[in-house]
């Protein structure tokens, strides 16, 4: 009975061990995706101008147009993985998607799930409202509605400064943000600058305009933790890109704005 007892244990060290041997065997990410010839790319279409959909469905948007120069530098095909702010995680974490490219920031709590590259881009984040609001200072949201996406960027951003008496009010994406600011449903809404000259480009009549400035906020390509080669490919990526212009001139091109300087996100 002891000698099966022992069998029985060293057995068990056994399946173990070589579980952790084939999980620290198993092909890398970057590996994966050359071989697939294919790359998953989260992205959010509901988040204009990052991304987005034309009158005939097709994606479009900086996040897009960055993803598309990525996959073509990698020599694979794009498949475009539609997220919502919320489920950018999940779907990565789960495989749905090799990488997250959707204007994703860089938190504190998110680096302690997924990994991410150097950014590509900065997000200005303020709260926005029609010009008939009169908001000039946090202060002035007391009494107001102000619309987020539910656990994102906005919504930890703002939840915290905003003062007594402000309702903050939740959504599942940045879609349906605009359309509750659009349709009157809230006063203002907090998202980054980019977005609120989009909804106000594509809305005139509203007037809608950036009111008070809360924070600029750097964000990058997500992965999942522990692929050491593909988050080289893509610092070196982002390296060349940044350098050559091509990612400032997508910026520019799609948020109709100079490209934030970004050397004041680098390492101190």
């Amino acid at each position: 009975m002891k000698n099966l007892l022992n069998f029985t244990k060293k057995a068990a060290a056994v399946v173990i061990g070589l579980a952790c041997f084939a999980q620290a065997a198993h092909a890398d990410a970057l590996a994966d995706i050359k071989a697939r010839k294919k790359v998953l790319v989260a992205i959010d279409l509901g988040a204009p101008p990052f991304g987005m959909t034309n009158a005939k469905l097709e994606p479009q948007g900086s996040d897009v147009e960055t993803a598309r120069a990525l996959a073509k530098d990698l020599g694979v095909e794009l498949e475009i993985v539609q997220v919502t702010g919320p489920n950018r995680i999940p779907f990565l974490m789960t495989g749905k998607a090799d990488m997250v490219i959707a204007s994703f920031s860089i938190t504190p709590e998110r680096q302690k799930v997924v990994a991410f590259s150097q950014p590509y881009g900065a997000s200005q984040f303020v709260v926005g409202a029609p010009k008939s609001e009169n908001i000039k200072s946090l202060n002035d949201l007391v009494g107001k509605r102000v619309a987020v996406v539910r656990g994102n960027m906005q919504d930890t951003l703002l939840t915290p400064i905003a003062p007594k008496g402000t309702t903050i009010v939740r959504f599942d994406d940045d879609a349906t943000v605009t359309a509750a600011i659009v349709s009157g449903q809230v006063d203002a809404f907090c998202t980054p600058n980019s977005l609120v000259n989009a909804v106000a480009k594509q809305n005139p009549s509203k007037h809608i305009e950036p009111k008070v400035v809360i924070k600029d906020i750097p964000y990058a390509i997500g992965i999942r933790k522990n692929e050491p080669a593909l988050e080289k490919w893509l610092n070196d990526w982002i390296s060349v890109n940044l350098k050559n212009g091509k990612l400032a001139g997508i910026y520019q091109q799609w948020v109709g704005s100079p490209m934030p300087d970004l050397s004041q996100f680098a390492a101190k």
